[in-house]
C-alpha cells in the first residue's frame, strides 16, 4: 500500500489517499488517470524526519488535510500553534523560540514568549 496527498493550487493538503498497490508509481498513475490534481507521496510511518520503522523518513511528516506541502524543503508542515515559533526545516515541525525544561509541566505563553510552569495545587477535602 502506498499513501499519497492530493494538493491544490495553494500546496494545501486536501485529501489523502490509499493506493492498494506495492508498486508507487502504479498508485500514482491510477490517482492522477482517475482523479486528476496534483498527488505527493506521503509515509504513514514518518513523524518530525524519522520513521517510527526505522526505514527512510518521506516527506519529514505523514500528510494530513489542513496541512501544507513545502516544495523547497520536500516537507509537509502543519499550521505553526504560536506566531513567535519557528519551523525546524530538519523535522518538517515548529519549535518555540526557547527552550522548555525537561522536568515539570510546562505551557508556552505567547504573550511574554517564555515557558509558564504549570503549578498543581493540592485540594484538601474536609469531612462533611
Amino acid at each position: 500500500m502506498a499513501h499519497f496527498a492530493e494538493i491544490n493550487n495553494e500546496s494545501i493538503v486536501i485529501r489523502v489517499l490509499v493506493t492498494d498497490s506495492s508498486m508507487p508509481n502504479e498508485g500514482l498513475d491510477w490517482l492522477v488517470q482517475n482523479l486528476g490534481g496534483t498527488w505527493i507521496q506521503t509515509s504513514y510511518n514518518t513523524f518530525g524526519g524519522q520513521h517510527a520503522l526505522g526505514g527512510i523518513p518521506l516527506r519529514k511528516n505523514y500528510a494530513s488535510v489542513g496541512m501544507t506541502y513545502d516544495s523547497k524543503i520536500d516537507a509537509f508542515i502543519g499550521d505553526s500553534p504560536y506566531l513567535s515559533w519557528v519551523l525546524d526545516k530538519e523535522t518538517g515541525l515548529w519549535k518555540a523560540p526557547v527552550d522548555k525544561a525537561l522536568e515539570g509541566s510546562w505551557e508556552w505563553s505567547e504573550d511574554s514568549e517564555s515557558w509558564l510552569e504549570i503549578i498543581q495545587v493540592e485540594q484538601k477535602r474536609f469531612p462533611e
